[in-house]
């Protein structure tokens, strides 16, 4: 009970609370009925406890490290990325009332990944179809192929059929792509292919027709122009119009093969549908993220206000990594000081022997990083004119007389707005505060927001019970778990060859 106690204090500490309507699943906690999956919704948009846990187990998208399952830690990282999909879905809802999703280089983006999975999927179930490979053909490779005297082992088995089925999914696929023409009208417009005339040429020009589907330079201008100026940087003896000749016959294919793909059906195919579903969503939150970063760009009056008013958000103070040494009297430590300026002993040793401070014999006077003003006033004042090992003191403090000596530095960060890198961290950190404000006004007057509380703790607490069940059941004798520990055990004291 104390993981729901908890997790239900981190939910209602997040902004989402605060704008959300917290709608409670009551309707689902009868005995026997299965919880759904959607823990939330934006509008018409659901999101599903599989989303966020499909997310927090990509730590490259969520940008913080995976907990493991079943944890108090995991369920806090849960909800943060919770409101953030409710954001991101804000946005989404924003972008399609205003009509980005009409803008074409939007819709020129979708269309190109609709064709590469319709192509990908044309090929895997009508080029590659069911390649086969038999017990004669692997014999016959191993006799052919491998060294006399090898043991041919499952291992080797294995190896021999991939690169098999490799060579006959090559074969097959050259096959095909002979003939991938011979049922469709092509022309291509030679004369709209001129470098020369680039600059000025409209997007709607047309560069090829592929049975009813025409392609103008404004869908694949950038694949046209990418592959001329890479056939140069690769040989500098090469010709740009060959190699924009042949990204243009490539284009061609990929579009045959899309046709053939929607007139088998593949639109329907609920893989095609899910990742394009994904990728469509993605960008245009991204677009239109990017476009209203646009709308609140700041002027350089407004950014530096920003900066100043803000300033303690953005300055890091020099830091500084001391030793010290504390003692009674400011004699004894003028004393020390000789000593050690002397080279009779050394500040470790000073610190072990003679110092006040409690835990002066473990770590040996070690304080570690300060910033300027964490120390007594005198102290301080003295601790930060000091250079790199160089020992200041006597100075006095409440706790004592000092001896203190700088071991490391960090020059303090982000302290003049004209530098470009903290004007760039100012600029970010702007607009992430404004673009935060407008989805926080989303929530509040445009879209609807319901978390269902109940089926999201009930939820997570399902997987930390199924974990535990788990983790019980990989202890007992005789498991998976042990058994492939005791194969990994024997594996690792075999001895080799």
């Amino acid at each position: 009970m104390k993981l729901i106690f908890a997790f239900v204090t981190v939910l209602l500490m997040l902004p989402v609370s605060a704008t959300a309507t917290i709608a409670r699943a009551a309707d689902e906690q009868d005995k026997g009925t299965a919880v759904s999956d959607v823990i939330a919704r934006v509008g018409d948009q659901e999101i599903t406890f599989s989303e966020i846990n499909t997310a927090l187990n990509s730590s490259a998208i969520v940008g913080v490290s995976v907990p493991a399952l079943g944890t108090p830690q995991r369920d806090t990282v849960r909800i943060t990325l919770l409101d953030k999909f409710i954001s991101s879905n804000l946005i989404y809802l924003d972008a399609l009332k205003q009509g980005a999703d009409k803008d074409p280089a939007y819709q020129r983006a979708v269309n190109r990944f609709s064709s590469a999975i319709l192509v990908g999927l044309y090929r895997q179930r009508n080029q590659a179809g069911d390649i086969t490979v038999t017990e004669d053909e692997v014999q016959s490779y191993f006799k052919q192929n491998v060294v006399p005297g090898t043991e041919f082992n499952e291992e080797a088995r294995i190896q021999i059929e991939a690169a098999l089925h490799r060579q006959k999914l090559h074969e097959r696929m050259t096959a095909v792509d002979k003939t991938l023409r011979d049922d469709v009208k092509v022309h291509v417009y030679e004369e709209n292919l001129s470098i020369k005339d680039d600059e000025q040429r409209a997007d709607s020009t047309p560069l090829a027709e592929v049975g009813n589907e025409t392609i103008t330079w404004g869908q694949i201008s950038d694949k046209i122009i990418a592959a001329g100026k890479g056939a140069v940087l690769a040989d500098p003896l090469a010709f740009e119009d060959p190699a924009r000749r042949d990204a243009l016959e490539h284009e061609i294919d990929m579009r045959i093969m899309a046709q053939k793909a929607r007139a088998a059906g593949l639109e329907a195919d609920p893989l095609y549908q899910r990742r394009l579903e994904e990728y469509s969503k993605t960008l245009l939150i991204n677009l239109h993220r990017e476009q209203l970063a646009k709308q609140m760009e700041p002027t350089e009056k407004v950014l530096r206000e920003y900066y100043e008013t803000n300033r303690n958000l953005f300055v890091q103070p020099e830091a500084r990594k001391i030793q010290m040494v504390v003692v009674k009297t400011r004699d004894e430590a003028q004393q020390i000081k000789d000593r050690i300026e002397a080279g009779e002993i050394t500040l470790y040793e000073a610190a072990r022997d003679y110092s006040l401070a409690a835990d002066a014999k473990q770590n040996l006077g070690q304080v570690g990083w300060i910033k300027e003003g964490e120390l007594a006033p005198e102290l301080d004042k003295e601790t930060f004119m000091l250079e790199p090992g160089e020992i200041g003191g006597p100075v006095e403090s409440p706790a004592g007389w000092h001896l203190v000596k700088v071991q490391e530095l960090v020059e303090a960060r982000y302290t003049d707005f004209n530098d470009e890198v903290t004007r760039k961290l100012t600029r970010r950190s702007y607009l992430h505060e404004k673009l935060n404000d407008y989805t926080v006004d989303l929530r509040k007057s445009q879209f609807p927001v319901e978390v269902y509380q109940d089926r999201l703790v009930q939820l997570a607490q399902q997987e930390a019970d199924m974990v535990k069940t788990l983790a019980e059941q990989a202890k007992q004798p005789g498991s998976l778990t042990q058994q492939r520990l005791k194969e990994m055990q024997e594996m690792m004291n075999k001895p080799s060859r």
